[in-house]
């Protein structure tokens, strides 16, 4: 390994999941699971990927973790929040999305890790029930007891640091106010006010992981830290930021498969995306004021790869305006299917002449095992962000992220094309590791 002006990860890595739900049963059993070499974490960059780094004689293709620093599995430490009771052997054996015989070998292990009473708010998930909650609270009052949490879990695990990922559900969607979510000290003032239409329970998570130097990743696309307000506070705090929603099936086949039709110049008509899911996920999203914030994040994907002003000819033309193709989102709550998630895809395109086509995708795929090397990698790239010294939004994060956090306050556009966020992602561990970040991001 080159020298690298990274701090090495010595000690104990906490990983505390906002939820202990299908997802993040699913995180925690993997990570049991391989360390004990039962079980292989496919789909996990940080384990699995090489890339190159030098150039010419010099070219080395090599693992991230013999680039940069990486905390190891046998370091990582689980804890949680939820608002159901049940420890994670009983929320994984629910969710039923592993066979009980890949759960059954770090059951002890997942039977010590009980959820913390959770900060929530019915109103921001209305189908959901637990009473495992924080009765009584103001939003400020949150704060407080989750950096109590975090304090105490860090304390009674003996982590040397800690991350905090939201892998909970889709909160209601909520408007970016600039009188509150613009300024630290607004959004303090609302927090301490008990503004519970502009302050979500997940900032208060946000804010208390950010306070307690712990790096926050919002893995669902609410309204959190993709805030100037919260920027400010990863400034201040020089910690991490990474959002929104882990990019799984649908989207990560949008983002991979929009660029063939970009670089190919062909033209495009409309998109139409569906979905049938029946896990809490899609129970949650069953409620529409739940699915407006998922759509948001669904929809601004291809509008940043496949651009109307750049290509009036290509893509300026099939919504009812025709200033743009026609793209639509739908998300259908379907129980039977629980964790196994459909896709379908219907593309029109045009080539030459402006004569018609169609794409036909159609992706079953399990939207847990695909986000949990989501969540594995997003954990260690934050850790060892936060001891490289690099602090606000972590744009290099964003190939995992449907909904990559921006500056829009300067006009900034989210990068959603798959290789250009993948050209980043190996520039940032380049640099990280000592070496020139030489790709180019056209």
């Amino acid at each position: 390994m080159k020298q690298s002006k990274v701090a090495p990860a010595q000690g104990k890595l906490g990983i505390l999941v906002v939820g202990c739900g299908a997802v993040s049963t699913t995180f925690m059993t993997g990570v049991l699971m391989a360390r004990k070499g039962l079980a292989k974490p496919v789909g996990s960059m940080t384990q699995y990927d090489k890339m190159r780094v030098g150039r010419g004689a010099d070219a080395k293709y090599l693992h991230y973790a013999d680039i940069v620093p990486l905390a190891k599995l046998d370091d990582i430490v689980f804890g949680c929040w939820d608002v159901y009771p049940q420890n994670a052997y009983q929320a994984a054996m629910y969710a039923e999305v592993l066979k009980e015989k890949d759960i059954n070998p770090v059951r002890e292990e997942l039977e010590q890790i009980v959820p913390m009473p959770a900060a929530f708010d019915k109103n921001y998930a209305k189908r959901l029930d637990g009473d495992n909650v924080k009765q009584g609270l103001t939003r400020w009052q949150m704060v407080e007891a989750l950096r109590q949490d975090i304090r105490d879990f860090k304390a009674q695990k003996g982590c040397d640091r800690v991350v905090v990922l939201w892998a909970a559900s889709t909160e209601i969607y909520v408007p970016i106010n600039e009188q509150v979510h613009y300024q630290l000290t607004d959004l303090e003032a609302a927090m301490k006010a008990d503004d519970r239409e502009h302050i979500a329970p997940s900032m208060c998570y946000a804010y208390a992981a950010l306070t307690e130097g712990a790096p926050f990743i919002m893995g669902a696309p609410n309204t959190t830290v993709d805030i100037p307000a919260m920027w400010q506070l990863a400034e201040q705090t020089r910690m991490p930021i990474a959002g929104k929603d882990f990019k799984t099936g649908q989207t990560l086949v949008k983002s991979g498969f929009a660029p063939i039709i970009g670089t190919r110049c062909l033209g495009l008509s409309g998109w139409f995306s569906t979905n049938i899911l029946g896990n809490r996920d899609g129970l949650v999203l069953d409620e529409p004021a739940n699915f407006r914030t998922k759509e948001v994040s669904k929809l601004s994907t291809l509008e940043t790869i496949l651009k109307p002003d750049v290509q009036p000819d290509l893509y300026g033309h099939g919504n009812d305006e025709d200033t743009q193709y026609y793209h639509k989102v739908r998300i259908n709550y379907y129980p039977p299917r629980n964790d196994n998630k459909e896709g379908w895809d219907n593309i029109d395109i045009f080539g030459w002449m402006g004569y018609p086509m169609q794409i036909k995708i159609n992706f079953l795929c399990r939207d847990s095992i695909l986000a949990a090397p989501l969540c594995l990698d997003l954990c260690l790239l934050s850790d060892l962000a936060a001891r490289a010294g690099r602090f606000g939004t972590q744009r290099f994060l964003s190939f995992f992220l449907k909904s990559p956090m921006h500056d829009y306050t300067q006009g900034e556009e989210a990068v959603n094309n798959l290789y250009q966020q993948y050209t980043m992602l190996k520039n940032a561990i380049r640099e990280m590791g000592g070496y020139e970040p030489d790709e180019e991001i056209d």
